[in-house]
């Protein structure tokens, strides 16, 4: 289901405006999720039987070999396609509940994870070395590095968007306080703030330069520039990370933000912590979630690990996804990453970047 305007979009000075509000299942508040289940997806006892039975085929294959052919789930298939369909068309997000996770067998975790991811799109590449299996772990990395990535770290992420249709996160082990998941609908913030500030709701629609990281293709600069929000072909589509924003103010050749500018963001990440606006979520060993990264933003609280315990430190497994049909995404996203075509998009690739699927963190 495409999101429906409710009034004729403007052109103003070569930039596409949504309709004064975007209407539809993407434009959802975090406070009506509070009392309802509806987004929690429970693997049934046939489910899990037929996953491990593919893991078990699986075996002679190393994982990266793995598609739906290697990976047949011939009932639970079909109700995936429904949750393919759900994040691409509708809220954009669900939360898988109760595959059996043992952390001292992380091939066995891998194989059923990435074998349900297959039969939603097909894996990226996720940094510089080519991961198509990350690994959400404290590395005791700086954020005031400016190559570390805050997932390496056990500082508040902030809300954000990967480069990928879907990101997908898998919980082996939980912190020992802390590290909640939160995500939020963007459709619903640029409505808030198309309803509050509509000149700096259109503010965002014009490029921001932002920090690659370290991470840069061939024949790219350390940065890149793309708008927060992009209308194209009717639907709206969000890219958004304060930090990395805020850190390409260091780097050669980016201008300073306008004082316009700095109120657009600060305005978008005031309604971000909205607790009306966000959904909280507490991630138990076995859940996996599943967000649509062109609608919905993620965030990840600060969080505190079992002191001088390392086997039981924080650990999630993440996937990109590239999806077979997506939406279309604006011509500007090709400077963010190599391709754009549907079905064959997304990811990290650089100089000398070889795929791989590792178990162990690093």
């Amino acid at each position: 289901m495409r999101q429906e305007p409710t009034k004729t979009p403007e052109q103003n000075d070569n930039v596409s405006l949504p309709p004064d509000e975007i209407a539809g299942p993407s434009a959802w508040y975090g406070r009506d999720y509070l009392t309802s289940d509806e987004w929690i997806f429970r693997f049934t006892a046939d489910d899990l039987a037929e996953i491990e039975a593919a893991v078990q085929a699986s075996q002679s294959l190393p994982i990266k070999e793995i598609g739906q052919a290697q990976f047949p789930l011939p009932r639970l298939g079909p109700r995936l396609k429904e949750v393919l369909a759900e994040l691409l068309d509708g809220r954009g997000f669900v939360l898988m509940r109760g595959l059996p996770v043992d952390p001292s067998n992380v091939d066995h975790v891998a194989r059923a994870y990435w074998g349900i991811g297959a039969h939603l799109g097909s894996a990226r590449s996720q940094n510089a070395r080519g991961d198509l299996l990350g690994h959400v772990i404290d590395l005791s990395r700086s954020i005031d590095d400016p190559t570390a990535r805050i997932y390496q770290t056990t500082a508040r992420q902030n809300y954000h968007a990967d480069s990928c249709d879907l990101v997908g996160l898998l919980c082996l082990q939980k912190a020992m306080s802390g590290g909640a998941s939160s995500i939020l609908s963007s459709v619903t913030i640029y409505n808030e703030m198309n309803k509050r500030r509509p000149d700096l709701a259109r503010e965002l629609f014009f490029p921001f330069y932002i920090d690659r990281r370290g991470e840069v293709p061939a024949g790219k600069q350390p940065w890149y520039r793309l708008p927060v929000f992009s209308w194209f072909q009717g639907l709206l589509t969000v890219q958004f990370t304060r930090p990395y924003t805020d850190s390409a103010q260091r780097l050669p050749g980016v201008p300073p933000l306008t004082d316009l500018q700095i109120a657009a963001l600060d305005l978008f990440q005031e309604l971000a912590e909205d607790p009306d606006i966000h959904l909280n979520m507490d991630f138990e060993p076995g859940d996996i979630q599943f967000l649509h990264n062109y609608q919905v933003l993620h965030d990840r609280t600060a969080f505190e690990d079992w002191p001088d315990q390392p086997a039981r430190k924080r650990h999630l497994l993440r996937l990109w996804l590239c999806t077979q049909t997506a939406r279309e995404l604006p011509p500007a996203y090709l400077d963010r990453q190599e391709s754009i075509t549907v079905g064959d998009r997304g990811g990290i690739i650089v100089s000398g970047t070889q795929q791989n699927v590792t178990l162990e963190p690093g």
